[in-house]
C-alpha cells in the first residue's frame, strides 16, 4: 500500500484508505477547530501503533529542501519510518515559490499510486490535487502551514500562538512600550495571516506599543532582510525580523529581535546574544507526528481532523533545554504538554 506525504510549508500527507475529503465538512481552520487532540494524546487515546497492511509505503512532498526547516521535517518522516518499517520517499519543489513544481510533484505520485500528505506552498496551490486525489479515492492530510479549506485532516501547530506568545514576550520584558515593525512570512499564507494577527492583536491590546509597519517577508531571508533594512531607515529606534539588518544598523543592544521555525542558526544566534528569539514549532517531532497520524489511518483509525503539534519561545534562558537530541526534546516537550505549556 502507497500514500504519499507533501510538505510545502511543513508537510502534505495522504493517507491509504476513505474519501479525500468530505462536502459535508466545514471549511478547515487548523487554530480554532474543535474536533482535535493533542500529539501528546495519541497513545493514550488510540492505543499502542497499530498493524499496518503489507506494502505500506510513504510519499512526501516538501516546500523546498533549501530551508532547514523543510529538511528537518523530512528527517521526521525518515525517523518514524524507519521504526515502524515504512519506507518514505520525499521530494520538494526547487524553492519556496515554486508552486507549479510542487504541484507537479504531487500530482505525479497521485498518478503513481501513492495516497497523499499535502502541505501546500500557498492555501490554494494544490487545490487540484485534492480533485485528483478525491477522484482516486486517496484520503489527503494536510501537515502544517499553509490550509486547504476541504482538508479533512491536519497535523500542526496553532499558527495565531506563534505571533502570540512573541508579544507576550514584549509585554512583560518591555513594560513601558514602545515601536514595533514585524516581516510577516508569505502575503495570504494561512500561516503568516494568523502569526500576524495574534501578534498584532495581543501587543495592541496591551496599550503601550505601536506597530508602525507590517510588511511581507516572502520566507526568504534577502527579502526579509531589505524589508527590515528599509524599516529601519524609516524607524531608526527599531526593527523587528532580521538581525542581519539591526547589526548592519548599530542597533543591536537596542532592538529585540524574534524570528520563526527554530533552525540551528537560530538557536546559534541566539546564544551569541544577536536574536532575542525564536518560536520552535520542532520540525523534526512535527514529522514524526504527520507519519504516525497518516499511518494510523492508514491502518483504519478514525482520529480528530487536526491532530495539534508542540511549540515553545525560544530565547537564551531555555534554548539548553530544547536543542537536545531528538527523545530528550521530547521528553521536555512530553512535559511542557504535561503541565499544559
Amino acid at each position: 500500500m502507497k500514500f504519499l506525504l507533501a510538505t510545502a510549508t511543513a508537510a502534505l500527507m495522504a493517507l491509504s484508505i476513505g474519501s479525500a475529503f468530505s462536502a459535508d465538512l466545514a471549511p478547515l481552520n487548523s487554530d480554532t477547530e474543535q474536533d482535535r487532540i493533542d500529539w501528546s494524546q495519541l497513545e493514550a487515546k488510540f492505543g499502542a501503533f497499530p498493524k499496518l497492511p503489507d506494502g505500506t509505503r510513504a510519499g512526501a512532498v516538501s516546500k523546498t529542501l533549501t530551508n532547514e526547516y523543510w529538511r528537518s521535517l523530512g528527517e521526521g518522516y525518515k525517523s518514524f519510518g524507519d521504526r515502524v518499517a515504512v519506507p518514505v520517499v520525499y521530494q520538494a519543489a526547487q524553492s519556496e515559490g515554486d508552486q507549479l513544481g510542487q504541484l507537479t510533484i504531487a500530482e505525479g505520485l497521485v498518478t503513481q499510486g501513492y495516497n497523499v500528505l499535502l502541505s501546500p506552498q500557498t492555501d490554494s496551490n494544490l487545490q487540484p490535487i485534492m480533485e485528483q486525489a478525491k477522484a482516486a479515492n486517496v484520503p489527503v492530510v494536510n501537515v502544517n502551514d499553509a490550509v486547504i479549506p476541504q482538508a479533512e485532516h491536519y497535523v500542526g501547530n496553532v499558527q495565531r500562538d506563534n505571533g502570540v506568545r512573541v508579544a507576550r514576550w514584549f509585554i512583560k520584558n518591555r513594560p513601558d512600550g514602545g515601536k514595533v515593525a514585524i516581516v510577516e512570512g508569505q502575503a495570504g499564507v494561512y500561516a503568516a495571516v494568523q502569526r500576524t494577527d495574534g501578534f498584532k492583536t495581543t501587543i495592541t491590546e496591551a496599550g503601550k506599543f505601536e506597530v508602525v509597519a507590517s510588511v511581507p517577508g516572502n520566507w526568504d531571508r534577502q527579502t526579509s532582510y531589505d524589508a527590515a533594512t528599509n524599516i529601519l531607515q524609516q524607524h531608526p529606534d527599531l526593527a523587528l525580523g532580521i538581525v542581519e539588518a539591526v547589526k548592519a544598523a548599530g542597533l543591536q543592544d537596542k532592538v529585540a529581535v524574534f524570528g520563526t521555525d527554530g533552525i540551528s542558526d537560530a538557536y546559534a544566534s541566539i546564544r551569541a546574544g544577536e536574536l532575542t528569539g525564536t518560536v520552535d514549532s520542532f520540525p523534526v517531532l512535527t514529522g514524526e507526528v504527520a507519519l504516525e497520524s497518516a499511518l494510523r489511518l492508514v491502518a483504519g483509525q478514525k482520529l480528530p481532523r487536526v491532530v495539534a503539534t508542540p511549540q515553545a519561545l525560544i530565547t537564551k534562558d531555555n534554548a539548553d533545554r530544547y536543542s537536545g537530541a531528538g527523545d530528550a526534546v521530547r521528553k521536555a516537550l512530553l512535559e511542557d504538554a504535561a503541565a499544559g505549556n
